[in-house]
């Protein structure tokens, strides 16, 4: 029992670190390019998709205090991410963290898990890229048949020149006497994660230069929804006064809404700050990790956190909460202010922002596979690196294949409760190994050291844990249906072919 528990040792950890070559990953990330991949993946789906849903769902316009707490969280975890990435540089993440130093299976658990994050998370945020795109087009006045635009069973509505989800249609509006469609097959999400798919296959910087644009031009288009939509406000007050009241909504009594519902939503939001887990994916193409991930980690959550906060007080403040449940919100918000050019502008920020997103979870994902690969946990075909490109091209285009399929049927609310226990499990077991390596190797050089050992783990475990039990229970079903098949794997393949357990087995027989 003890060796599904033996750790990767650090001296394999820094072996790997140091490789170079043409069957490694190529080392070319800047401090900046590691911002903007942080910026890139929490930057995005939060903002333009589940700060809408959270608030029809679960908080009303308390979403804002909803992301102050998952803030805080974040925080608690971004802190341990920093001292771990700036210790082991290489891909994996709170893989490669837990290897080191809670054991093999643990690591197995997270690794598989993150698998699942991933792809869950890169296929929420192709359905609500999709939802932007459609409504861009419809701007333009270009409709795509609305069958082909909408996941199967939908119910759409012909209202003001769009096509709409009969929910997102204004209070008091009823859809009798307005033409209907039903949705069949999100082609537009199939097609966009195919592209972005092509993109990471060719390369690492290439993909990153791409990021850090339209991370620019994100942060520019988010600046100008904000501006709009608070002189809107400003000039508007009775609109906001309407929509903010009440700023708490009573709760439901199935955990939603009233003082309850700001920590469900927290939850429920969580997979917007998965981009912290990515950013330190990218560790061994980093040029300087010791110093760089640590800056890109809370560079990027500091930047986030102010954000979200702002932006969902003027979304919820634009329009009532309860038309959001929608793939595009903020679409919706910045329609109701009449400004067409900010409008347009909103929805072409979302267009670019969004596909960020996708980028960044499909990278992350294939590095973690990679790394179980590279370790023997995984199939030898998992960690083969295309010899042009440098980039682990086969798990790629799996995944890939496997994210674009899954917002073609499965509506955005389902895949992205799915996503956030993943991360909400990351954040606890990345916490808990500062915890252990700190007590198991007191002396090690740490370039970045985490703050108030023990308090802020225990702190960034508890809150994390906290939120988890928050989430529905479909989200754990599911979790633990995953999880079994890994384990399923893990004592068939995985434990037969781990370069650990192989070491270990060697200096035994010495």
């Amino acid at each position: 029992m003890s060796k599904l528990f033996r750790i990767k040792p650090m001296s394999m950890l820094n072996h790997e670190a140091a490789e170079e070559g043409e069957h490694t990953l190529k080392r070319s990330l800047g401090a900046l390019n590691l911002i903007t991949l942080g910026i890139g993946a929490v930057i995005g789906a939060g903002i333009f998709v589940l700060t809408g849903q959270a608030a029809a769902l679960h908080a009303g316009p308390a979403v804002a205090l909803s992301f102050v707490l998952a803030g805080f969280t974040c925080a608690f975890a971004g802190l341990c991410y920093a001292e771990f990435a700036s210790i082991i540089p290489i891909a994996g993440s709170a893989y490669t963290y837990g290897y080191a130093t809670l054991g093999e299976l643990v690591a197995w658990i997270i690794g598989w898990d993150l698998c699942l994050e991933y792809a869950f998370g890169a296929a929420t945020v192709a359905s609500g890229w999709a939802g932007y795109f459609n409504s861009l087009l419809q701007q333009l006045h270009i409709y795509i048949p609305p069958q082909l635009t909408a996941t199967t069973g939908t119910q759409l509505v012909f209202y003001q020149q769009q096509w709409l989800p009969v929910m997102s249609l204004p209070p008091g509006i009823s859809d009798a006497g307005l033409p209907h469609a039903t949705g069949f097959f999100n082609l537009i999400a199939v097609c966009i994660v195919l592209v972005i798919t092509t993109i990471l296959v060719i390369g690492i910087k290439e993909s990153a230069n791409f990021n850090s644009a339209i991370v620019i031009v994100k942060l520019g288009i988010v600046g100008v929804f904000l501006v709009v939509g608070g002189l809107f406000l400003m000039q508007h007050p009775h609109v906001a006064a309407t929509n903010w009241h009440p700023f708490i909504p009573p709760a439901d009594g199935h955990g939603n809404f009233g003082w309850g519902g700001i920590p469900t939503a927290a939850a429920s939001i969580f997979f917007a700050y998965i981009g912290f887990d990515a950013v330190s994916t990218a560790a061994q193409e980093a040029k300087n990790p010791q110093r760089d991930m640590p800056i890109g980690i809370l560079g990027s959550l500091v930047v986030c956190t102010v954000l979200y906060i702002l932006v969902s007080l003027v979304l919820t403040g634009l329009v009532s909460y309860k038309t959001l449940n929608v793939a595009a919100p903020v679409a919706l918000a910045i329609d109701a202010t009449g400004v067409s050019w900010g409008s347009l502008l909103v929805k072409i920020g979302a267009v670019f922002g969004l596909a960020t997103v996708m980028l960044v979870m499909l990278l992350g994902q294939s590095r973690v596979f990679y790394s179980m690969s590279k370790d023997g946990l995984l199939w030898k075909w998992a960690s083969d690196i295309h010899p042009k490109f440098r980039t682990p091209w086969i798990t790629t285009i799996v995944f890939g294949t496997f994210a674009a399929i899954m917002p073609a049927f499965l509506p955005i609310d389902n895949l992205s409760q799915l996503v956030n226990i993943g991360t909400l499990l990351a954040f606890t077991i990345v916490s808990a190994g500062v915890w252990v390596l700190r007590v198991r190797h007191p002396d090690m050089q740490r370039p970045f050291k985490t703050p108030l050992v023990p308090l802020v783990p225990i702190l960034g475990i508890a809150s994390a844990v906290y939120l988890m039990t928050r989430l529905a229970r479909i989200t754990w079903i599911v979790m633990i249906v995953w999880l079994l098949i890994g384990l399923v794997i893990y004592f068939t393949y995985s434990v037969k072919h781990s370069k650990v357990q192989a070491m270990a087995q060697a200096n035994e027989a010495d």
